[in-house]
């Protein structure tokens, strides 16, 4: 257990709004809140060091300890099934496809009394189904069919309870057989007086009680159903809404509502249901046949939900205080810092001007988006040199990979192995602070994210240079009315993803005159999607050739939450090219390189840009690993979108072996043209480009530029670039210093 941790109902707010902190402390005294403005994140000693501007005379408070606790794994819980007693005879009957049968029992299906040992429970065991039965006094009754399930296949599944005929059935049909495989069968047992079916409780799919819950299922679970009645032949049921068996009383069809966390019952008594923990819905069903691509233009085909034992949505902590931004307070990134003897965290918030009042000319958008979609990255790479740098530097002390309880990224796996395709901002997410290091970085401090573009945050405080801060949920909430009246809007050091809301914005911003600053690389790369029934959360399917750690199953490319198609905004029509000028190229170890000056820099309509520069090499040192030029390599492309007007200034170079270019151009376009070689590609374009009504786009094309600002006391040659940029494009009128 983290000792001290936390995390807010929500990432930002403007004068008067409040934000509320949920935290958990496990000490016996009290803990101290007090407020901070978060001027840098970076805890290397050969850098501009942690810098925070103390803010307690605004919020500063002493606070009970508590502890609050996280309990993953996603199931259904319908409430409402309480009203079904009693009960005698009863069918339950389910199709499912587990996808770890060999780990443990696992619930598929229950309405179970554990304080007076009655009820039921279906459940897949590494022995096959298993159905067990509480009593009115001794150990349950366990009947199991002996015949283990294959992992990713389809079952029927049933139980009957029929104490007229004195008789219990259990079993499970293979709805595709495999040869020399005994995996289907049926197993009886006598009904006899002491068994107490009935409970008087909800009934639970996916695991058998509330959390803290114990038997999670893993796996998809589609067209459950509850019959009152003893049925002869139960694996024959189908779930029809429009004709249901006699005798049922629950049928819950998962194809309705896909977009959200209500569970549909459309039998007689109408006991809905809701999810816990995200499950991953719009998953193909039993019935899909491959014809189908879009769940919405064939629901009944996506009637599955896959359910795992480590999903996590809403933690679900109380309010432990909240904190109302004053109408004085000027908009920025700031920390809540929690302190309670030895222990230490400080959570990060933005605060953004008044609706409508903009107080600076530029505007700071952070990629709140790309850092949910990271939360809590296991990276397995926490060894002992990598925690001993943490301990020497004083830094960010947990890391994911050793407290899972807090959930997973997007860019892990479930322990079933199914790509994890939600993230949400309601859990504390570890790699969501200031000092928090992703790399044991021989080069450099091996950040990344929130604490990486704090390296932006110190060179605007060194340069005098007054920005507002807004983040990707306020733009995609708010669009193009949120940063219309800015001269420009600059970002940090990876904005990679993004819904059709914040590319809209953007897009119509830059067409209609404004000045966009684009300092990182891999930016505006995946779709993700949200939906207003579930704020604070972000789903991605990985569909298509491109850089990932997992990919979406077939028929499984278009999200749940708004039907939109996955993967790339490549594969969307809207590669990074069209609005930035550049897009994702090539990606190495956490590496960095340089730029070389190309002729094009002198070119009368950028001249300025290289004002007070005078070197042809660019870069060639840094905080994210060693250069300017790194990681992930963003390159102009005229065949992907960027306009013909366009103007490469610099390039980089000379990056070592290990890097690679992207898998949509080693497969796609580039694969067959001639006489161009793949290695080409592999290089990070400084660009600039005119647009319409004014409007004007200034790219790094690297994720590591940002790392390069702080050198020598952010007197370098990158920093004089951007220096120029913003100067020239926020019409500042202030003077290099």
């Amino acid at each position: 257990m983290i000792p001290l941790v936390g995390y807010t109902d929500r990432l930002s707010a403007t004068p008067g709004e409040s934000i509320a902190f949920k935290i958990s402390s496990a000490a016996d005294e009290p803990y101290r809140a007090s407020l901070v403005r978060i001027r840098s994140g970076d805890p290397n000693p050969a850098g501009p060091g942690m810098q925070f501007e103390d803010m307690s005379s605004v919020f500063d408070r002493t606070l009970p300890s508590r502890v609050q606790q996280a309990w993953p794994g996603s199931y259904a819980v319908v409430g409402g099934a309480v009203s079904l007693s009693p009960l005698t005879a009863l069918t339950v009957v389910a199709t499912i496809w587990p996808s770890l049968p060999s780990a443990g029992e696992q619930c598929v299906l229950s309405r179970w009394d554990g304080e007076a040992g009655v009820g039921f429970a279906l459940l897949v065991t590494p022995r096959g189904l298993a159905l067990e039965i509480g009593r009115t006094a001794g150990p349950p009754l366990r009947l199991e069919t002996g015949k283990m399930l294959r992992a990713r296949a389809w079952y029927r599944v049933w139980a009957v309870i029929d104490p007229a005929a004195r008789a219990i059935r259990v079993g499970q049909a293979p709805l595709r057989a495999e040869a020399l495989c005994d995996d289907a069968g049926e197993a009886w047992a006598p009904f006899d007086a002491g068994l107490a079916p009935d409970a008087r409780r909800p009934l639970f799919m996916a695991a058998q009680q509330a959390a803290p819950a114990r038997r999670y299922f893993n796996g998809k679970i589609e067209d459950p159903m509850l019959l009152g009645a003893a049925v002869a032949l139960p694996s024959a049921l189908r779930l029809d809404p429009l004709r249901l068996p006699a005798r049922t009383l629950a049928a819950w069809d998962f194809s309705r509502g896909i977009d959200g966390i209500d569970i549909e019952d459309v039998g007689p008594r109408h006991l809905h249901g809701v999810l816990v923990n995200l499950p991953a819905r719009a998953m193909k069903g039993s019935t899909w046949n491959g014809r189908e691509m879009r769940w919405t233009d064939a629901p009944r085909q996506y009637a599955a939900i896959h359910f795992h034992d480590d999903d996590l949505h809403d933690c679900g902590w109380q309010t432990d205080f909240s904190f109302t931004v004053p109408g004085d307070l000027k908009s920025g990134v700031y920390g809540m810092r929690l302190q309670c003897g030895a222990h230490r965290d400080v959570i990060p918030f933005y605060v953004r001007p008044a609706r409508g009042k903009p107080t600076a000319a530029i505007a700071y958008l952070a990629a709140t988006f790309t850092y949910q979609v990271y939360f809590n990255f296991r990276r397995g790479n926490f060894d002992d040199p990598f925690r001993q740098r943490v301990r020497d530097w004083n830094a960010s002390p947990y890391h994911p990979d050793d407290f899972p309880e807090f959930g997973l990224s997007t860019y892990n796996r479930h322990s079933d192995l199914s790509g994890v395709c939600y993230s949400s901002r309601l859990r504390p997410a570890l790699s969501f602070r200031p000092g928090f290091l992703t790399f044991n970085d021989a080069r450099g401090s091996g950040m990344r994210h929130f604490p990486a573009d704090t390296h932006l945050l110190a060179w605007l405080n060194a340069k005098g240079i007054e920005v507002d801060v807004i983040t990707d949920e306020d733009l995609d909430d708010e669009g193009l009315d949120l940063i219309k009246a800015y001269k420009a809007v600059v970002t940090g050091s990876h904005p990679e993803y993004h819904t059709p809301g914040t590319l809209d914005a953007l897009q119509a911003y830059v067409d209609g005159g404004g000045k966009l600053a684009y300092l990182g690389g891999n930016g505006f790369y995946w779709r993700v999607a949200r939906s207003p029934k579930l704020p604070g959360v972000l789903e991605i399917r990985r569909a298509g050739a491109a850089i990932r750690t997992w990919a979406a199953e077939p028929g499984e490319y278009h999200h749940a939450l708004d039907g939109g198609y996955g993967g790339l905004w490549r594969h969307n029509g809207r590669a990074p090219q069209q609005l930035a000028g550049v897009g994702f190229s090539a990606q190495g170890l956490f590496e960095g390189s340089y730029y070389r000056r190309l002729p094009a820099a002198d070119d009368p309509r950028v001249a300025w840009i290289m004002e007070g520069v005078g070197d042809t090499i660019l870069g060639d040192f840094g905080f994210s690993g060693g250069g300017a030029a790194g990681f992930e390599l963003d390159r102009a492309d005229p065949m992907l979108g960027t306009p013909a007007n366009a103007l490469v200034i610099a390039a980089s170079e000379k990056h070592q072996e290990h890097f690679v270019a992207v898998p949509e151009d080693v497969l796609g376009l580039y694969s067959t043209i001639p006489g161009v070689p793949i290695e080409q590609l592999i290089r990070a374009d400084m660009t600039y480009f005119d647009a319409p009504n004014g409007g004007a786009v200034f790219a790094t094309g690297s994720i590591t530029f940002c790392g390069s600002l702080p050198h020598n006391n952010f007197d370098n040659n990158v920093s004089r670039i951007l220096f120029n940029v913003l100067n020239r494009f926020g019409e500042l009128g202030l003077a290099w210093k």
